[in-house]
């Protein structure tokens, strides 16, 4: 069972960077009309968010500059950015290294209790789900976002 958990990060993240990757550069900060947000901050949201409910970012793991809770964590958007903000071949460099940590934790810490439950998750397992829930669905905002700037990009 603990497998199944690695896979399922191995095969929802490769498939995620190969969705980013396969965005043209020129489109990843376009927000096409009816979207919050862009290409761009979905991939760093998704980085951030995986890097707070799988390490504890940014109190216990400092793999991430601590700006990207400013950047992408939850309730943030592009039109608000500063300057300074990672390149989007930097954020899949750092989604790749995270893939490595995640596959890297120890098969028993998935049973640990979380000192405080979130999201109804009680154990580091289901928070693992609820992270892998939340992967997917960014993945397809991504999806239906190049869709959207692709038809777009042919009437005109």
């Amino acid at each position: 069972m603990n497998q199944l958990v690695f896979k399922q990060f191995e095969m929802t993240r490769e498939y995620f960077i190969k969705n980013v990757e396969s965005v043209p550069k020129e489109q990843t900060d376009k927000q096409p009309e009816g979207f919050n947000n862009t290409i761009h901050w979905h991939t760093g949201h998704v980085l951030t968010i995986t890097e707070q409910t799988m390490f504890g970012f940014p109190h216990v793991t400092t793999h991430l500059p601590t700006n990207y809770i400013e950047l992408f964590g939850n309730g943030t958007k592009p039109a608000d950015w500063p300057g300074n903000i990672p390149a989007m071949d930097e954020l899949v460099v750092q989604l790749k290294d995270q893939l490595t940590r995640l596959k890297q934790i120890p098969p028993e810490q998935l049973d640990q209790e979380l000192d405080t439950p979130f999201l109804g998750c009680k154990t580091v397992r289901e928070l693992a789900g609820l992270t892998l829930m939340h992967e997917a669905t960014h993945m397809g905002q991504i999806q239906a976002m190049k869709r959207m700037i692709e038809h777009v990009s042919l009437k005109n």
